[in-house]
């Protein structure tokens, strides 16, 4: 578990550092290119040593072959303790010759020829004749010229390679002879020993050198790279005076040149859109407040029309009845004009107070009862027994559940509508599921903006501004709440509103799922 933990922290580190992973690849690279220079460099070194030593090895059988007839000058092979005497000479005088070379001797007799006068065959002291194999004897004793070949011996408990050269001789008498001389390797294995433990310690210290450099090289070229990051990062977050230094005439000085002229774009047309937001907000909010007065004015000549409509000629009674409608939808409408711009203003003062949220429930299902009785649509209620009190503006919240119980009933399909109420030890939720029309994923990502509308052209009875939504969202943020939706096309909407039961609460889970009923 902790190794798994360190590895998936080193290597999101890898992913998140340009620089890691340019001094990582670096360095990969670079010891790649070391260890394939460092065996190319130990191969060739070694068969120099090699060629080196058996040239000196075949100059030194050469002297040896000139030594040995010297041995045998004015023996005759009539008297076999001459013969003897020269023998035991051989091997002394060959292992004195040759200083350069370390070496052993053999000088044995042939075994293709019978030893009939039992002449001796000297060796050297501790000389290991298994070197000298049969098929390598024949070799020797059939071929004119010295043979070669590489064995292993054994020095100090080590193995170590040698070089064993082999050739034929007929002394006097006809006996016919093999010379064999063993020249060990040893200081060459020791000197290329000591030149790839050179190669690799000078190849880690390159390493290093090469990282240390590459490090800070990435670093140096990675730091314009990072400041324009850091600063897109602190631009998005809304810091728009940020900008680069210039330095040079690079690709970075080019790089934050550029960078400087796109804050400066956005800059001024984030500003000229605030300005514009600014002025539209201010707009609404007088074009609001301007139209209330002559609204009230209006308003209250449509209710005395209205209240004395009776008695009057069927025409005009139809035009006042349809005037006092839609003077107070009117009326409904600015409003929410008006509630959206004290929003923009920073002008809400919300009244907190404890109340029971079956209460609240059961007002709302009560003044929403008649509407959705014109759309024979059965609201059913699923609210736990006992209070379910929370700190909260009535108003607020009553106006939340209007406008959700409005728009399931206006949605659904003429099919039920589900309320439920539950609570936790830290909030209070409300969920309104219908199972109408329901919207997509893009409706979804649109469904609390303003003035938007899943299907405007869609025939609806309610009218409205589409800012219903918009402001419930804002009165649940007022809450320190949560209102949040889902939905799947045919299959109908889940709303659901989350607020705390005390505004000291931050951190909650909402008691209710958020689900659509499946069909």
């Amino acid at each position: 578990m902790i190794f798994s933990r360190i590895t998936k922290a080193a290597l999101d580190r890898f992913r998140s550092s340009l620089t890691l992973r340019a001094l990582v690849y670096t360095v990969a690279l670079s010891g790649t290119a070391l260890i394939v220079l460092g065996g190319v460099l130990s191969v060739s070194i070694g068969n120099g040593l090699f060629t080196r030593k058996t040239e000196q090895a075949i100059i030194e059988s050469n002297r040896a072959k000139f030594t040995v007839s010297r041995l045998f000058e004015g023996v005759t092979g009539q008297g076999s303790w001459k013969l003897e005497q020269a023998l035991a000479e051989v091997v002394p005088e060959l292992e004195s010759i040759g200083v350069s070379q370390t070496r052993q001797v053999a000088f044995l007799h042939s075994t293709n020829q019978p030893n009939k006068k039992n002449l001796s065959s000297p060796t050297s002291a501790g000389m290991d004749l298994s070197l000298i194999t049969e098929d390598f004897r024949t070799l020797v004793s059939s071929e004119v010229g010295l043979q070669s070949r590489t064995v292993q011996i054994l020095r100090a408990g080590e193995s170590t390679p040698a070089i064993l050269i082999g050739q034929k001789f007929v002394l006097p008498g006809g006996h016919n002879y093999e010379l064999y001389l063993v020249y060990d390797m040893y200081n060459e294995q020791q000197t290329l020993v000591f030149v790839q433990r050179t190669l690799v310690l000078g190849g880690f210290v390159t390493l290093m050198i090469i990282g240390f450099f590459s490090f800070l090289v990435t670093s140096w070229l990675v730091r314009p790279v990072q400041e324009a990051a850091d600063a897109s990062e602190l631009l998005a977050n809304g810091d728009l005076d940020r900008r680069l230094a210039v330095r040079g005439t690079d690709v970075a000085a080019v790089l934050a040149t550029s960078f400087n002229h796109m804050a400066d774009s956005l800059q001024e047309k984030i500003t000229a859109m605030a300005d514009l937001s600014k002025m539209q907000q201010r707009f609404v909010s007088d074009v609001s407040h301007e139209l209330r007065t002559p609204l009230t004015t209006m308003k209250l000549a449509a209710d005395y029309l209205y209240e004395n409509k009776d008695g009057l000629p069927q025409f005009t009674e139809r035009s006042i009845v349809n005037l006092h409608g839609q003077m107070d939808r009117f009326d409904v409408l600015l409003a929410d004009l008006l509630e959206i711009s004290r929003y923009d203003a920073d002008g809400v003062e919300p009244m907190f107070e404890v109340h029971d949220m079956n209460g609240v429930v059961g007002v709302c299902l009560a003044a929403i009862q008649p509407f959705a009785d014109s759309k024979d649509v059965y609201l059913e209620a699923d609210i736990p027994s006992g209070a379910v009190q929370c700190e909260m503006d009535s108003r607020r919240i009553e106006r939340i559940l209007n406008n959700l119980l409005t728009n399931a009933i206006e949605h659904g399909e003429g099919k039920p509508v589900l309320i439920k109420v539950a609570q936790n030890d830290k909030a209070v939720a409300v969920s309104v599921t219908d199972q109408g029309i329901g919207m997509n994923q893009n409706e979804l990502s649109q469904a609390f903006d303003r003035f938007w509308r899943a299907d405007p052209s869609r025939k609806r009875t309610t009218g409205g501004t589409g800012l219903g939504l918009a402001i419930s969202f804002e009165d649940a943020q007022l809450h320190l709440g949560q209102l949040e939706v889902t939905a799947e096309p045919g299959l109908g909407a889940c709303f659901r509103l989350t607020i705390p039961k005390r505004h000291d609460i931050t951190d909650f889970e909402s008691p209710l799922p958020l689900a659509v009923l499946k069909a």
